[in-house]
């Protein structure tokens, strides 16, 4: 940490920095050298003019007086009597030996132990070695950078103790702050920050008690931190603040009233922006926030009388179709080509197929036609029971991946049909900044001269500039207040949004006639801060004050006091579980779709009647209608054991045949 000065070291004052120091700055010796060494000429002295010395400095130095205290020592002992210490006259060390080898100093071993010996204390502390040279009980500092950039010991570091935490000598100046007068706390009439409370009967209202909402009781909260005793007043304009030539000081609103000294303190839910903070300070921010899209919350739409359908796309619908009639068409196939699925029949008399074409008494039949193959894979699709089944096996292998198929996709649409007939959909026209700007149908604004309107107009990002451009050449979009772009919300059918601070679009949404909804991500992150006069002796106590209320939870309390807990609609979640039974829009289709085939049903039948009288009459040679007769009487169950071969045939026609009777008489029974 020594080896970057002090003035190099100061412009990472806002960064978390945390090193070690050697040279104790504290200790009189090391006072008393950093006054000669910061008088002396920079150009002859390396290093020298500062008033710090880096760590590697301070152990040359250090190095230094080891090498002549211990020289000293040495030189006290007079090793050289014998003219053998010195070169000049004596003997001295010969490095051109005649022996060829170099030999060892004498005096060599006698200097090491004398450096080993030695013991003063240097820039870098105390100075001891053991026998193997090292050095012994030397102490590190550990150091932090605090905001203001001052370096703060918090711990110590030695060879035998180990790290030893030390408390921060570093003590925050104490701010001089008046306790016996009245601060003047300027703040603006907005829901729910500041609202006038409503007296009860016969009671009278006076002073703060005038006033309710979260800043109301941040400012207690806040006075009470600091001991202070304060008068909440409205700003005179109703504005927040922002820059007007107009008037003294340059600024309107509760940041003029602080430029103009005629307020103390500012508590509202005021933005702090770079603009404002040239000209007033700001504590930490008491709330996080950004800028948010209120639009009207869109009708709940009401499921259709299909809707049972909507668990499965309808991509997967109309390939279900193709599969089913593909898979019919197979199994038709198969079973044709397959010998295992033609079966013959014996048959007394003549036989007349479907077609009408006159069979052998001997004939091969085939259970599969195209009208059964449909049939099949129907009843298996509705996990139903079948009269017929494959017996080839071409058939069976048919039927068991069509059955796996089916097992799959009923699974998946009834384990969803659940969550798609409970939920009462809304679909909002829009659900991200993108969406807003991508279109004119649905217009936006914000509050006239507000931070909102200041971040449109400056910002540099090509999205916002879109959306600042559409703006500024549609006037009318700006509002003058909250409540006025609320009303255009509420009013406007769906046909404008507002670009409003989160925490204002999560109140308005929470009261009623609860028909607005938050939509899309944050546009920006910034806070709201509590606001001073510059230089104002109550911004450290007041910082401290905001710190210490987030850090305790009572922030959270406050916010959930005033927008969760005192919310005037109903949600989801909180309704009653009946909400989510099943009515009958939902399901209406599958009634209609009942009713359908039951009439469909009945109109075949019908077809199949006249039909078959006719067939019957034909081939009778009776009238129509008395062949429609014999069928009516045997649908309503009268004359069942009549054969209708010999009703329709005349007496004298009947041959006495058993045979013949046979041939007629299932004439009615085969479809």
């Amino acid at each position: 940490m020594d080896d970057r000065w002090e003035s190099e070291v100061i412009e990472y004052g806002a960064i978390n920095i945390t090193g070690f120091r050697i040279v104790d700055t504290t200790k009189k010796y090391v006072k008393d050298f950093l006054e000669g060494w910061k008088r002396l000429d920079p150009v002859s002295s390396q290093g020298a003019g500062r008033e710090s010395i880096s760590a590697q400095a301070a152990l040359m130095y250090d190095a230094v007086f080891v090498l002549v205290e211990a020289f000293n020592k040495l030189l006290r002992k007079k090793p050289d009597r014998r003219g053998q210490f010195v070169i000049n006259g004596s003997k001295g060390l010969d490095c051109n030996a005649s022996s060829g080898r170099v030999t060892p100093w004498e005096h060599g071993d006698k200097i090491s132990r004398f450096l080993r010996k030695v013991e003063l204390e240097g820039l870098t502390g105390e100075i001891r070695f053991s026998e193997e040279g090292r050095r012994q009980n030397y102490t590190l500092h550990v150091v932090e950078m605090t905001v203001n950039s001052a370096m703060v010991k918090v711990a110590e570091w030695s060879d035998q103790n180990g790290f030893t935490p030390v408390a921060a000598k570093y003590v925050r100046p104490a701010s001089h702050i008046e306790r016996n007068r009245t601060y003047i706390v300027t703040t603006i009439v907005e829901e729910p920050y500041i609202m006038l409370k409503k007296p009860e009967a016969g009671e009278i209202l006076g002073g703060n008690d005038r006033f309710e909402g979260y800043c109301k009781d941040l400012a207690d909260l806040i006075a009470k931190k600091l001991g202070i005793n304060y008068e909440l007043r409205i700003v005179k304009d109703g504005k927040y603040g922002a820059e007007n030539s107009e008037v003294k000081g340059g600024w309107d609103g509760m940041v003029g009233e602080l430029v103009r000294q005629e307020a103390d303190i500012a508590i509202a839910p005021m933005t702090i922006t770079s603009e404002r903070e040239r000209v007033i300070d700001f504590s930490k921010p008491f709330m996080s926030l950004g800028i948010s899209i209120m639009i009207k919350k869109p009708v709940k739409q009401k499921p259709g009388v299909f809707s049972f359908l909507n668990p499965l796309s309808k991509e997967i619908w109309v390939c279900v179709i193709f599969s089913y009639i593909g898979v019919s068409i197979v199994l038709f196939t198969v079973s044709r080509f397959s010998p295992y699925e033609w079966r013959l029949l014996h048959l007394t008399g003549e036989h007349r197929d479907p077609s009408g074409q006159m069979g052998n008494h001997n004939s091969m039949a085939n259970d599969f036609s195209i009208l059964n193959s449909l049939w099949f894979a129907l009843a298996a699709f509705m996990q139903q029971g079948c009269d017929i089944g494959p017996r080839s096996i071409s058939g069976r292998i048919v039927g068991a991946v069509w059955w796996f198929f089916t097992l799959i996709l009923i699974s998946s649409y009834t384990a969803n049909l659940a969550a798609f007939l409970t939920v009462e959909r809304m679909v909002a026209p829009i659900n991200s900044p993108e969406d807003l700007a991508s279109q004119t149908e649905v217009e936006y604004g914000t509050l006239y001269h507000g931070s909102t309107w200041d971040f449109f107009r400056r910002s540099q990002i090509t999205l916002y500039s879109k959306m600042w451009e559409y703006m500024n050449s549609r006037k009318h979009v700006f509002v003058k207040t909250y409540d006025e772009g609320i009303r255009r919300v509420r009013q406007s059918k769906g046909k404008f949004a507002l670009l409003i601070e989160s925490p204002k679009n999560d109140y308005i949404n929470e009261r009623e006639p609860c028909d607005t909804m938050k939509v899309g991500r944050n546009l920006d992150a910034k806070g709201f801060g509590v606001a001073t006069p510059l230089g104002s002796p109550l911004r450290d106590g007041i910082n401290l004050a905001v710190l210490s209320l987030k850090e305790g939870g009572e922030l959270t309390k406050l916010k959930n006091r005033w927008w969760y807990d005192r919310t005037e609609c109903k949600h989801g979640d909180k309704q009653d579980a009946a909400r989510n039974d099943l009515s009958l829009s939902n399901v209406a289709g599958i009634f209609y779709i009942l009713i359908g085939g039951l009439l469909i049903a009945l109109v075949v039948a019908l077809m199949e009647f006249c039909y078959k009288s006719h067939s019957e009459a034909t081939r009778a040679k009776i009238p129509l209608s008395d062949a429609m007769k014999a069928k009516a009487r045997l649908t309503i169950g009268v004359g069942r054991d009549i054969d209708n071969g010999r009703y329709y045939t005349p007496a004298n026609q009947i041959a006495g045949s058993a045979e013949q009777e046979q041939a007629h008489s299932n004439t009615h029974t085969q479809v």
